[in-house]
């Protein structure tokens, strides 16, 4: 799976990762829906960090279809909220 950070560039991230990432965006969304701005925050970065810890990116010039688009380390509480489906930031 090709995975874009907004304002970072993509990673290659293995499905097998997918039900840890999920678990942190199920917390993202409940912060989001609480409107706990600490927590959507510290919850934001840990996911973000995980996707970089645990994927492989890509060289800057190449551009692969993203299946997953997670915003920037700086988005803010109502930024992310536009981001949202009603099933977080990654499907599933």
């Amino acid at each position: 799976m090709i995975v874009r950070i907004m304002g970072e560039g993509q990673v290659r991230l293995d499905d097998s990762h997918l039900t840890e990432l999920n678990k942190l965006d199920d917390e993202l969304l409940a912060e989001m829906q609480s409107g706990d701005e600490p927590g959507f925050r510290l919850t934001l970065n840990t996911l973000l960090d995980s996707v970089r810890r645990l994927g492989a990116p890509l060289p800057d010039d190449a551009l692969e279809p993203s299946e997953l688009i997670l915003p920037s380390p700086d988005a803010t509480l109502e930024e992310v909220r536009e981001l949202l489906s009603n099933e977080g930031l990654i499907p599933g």
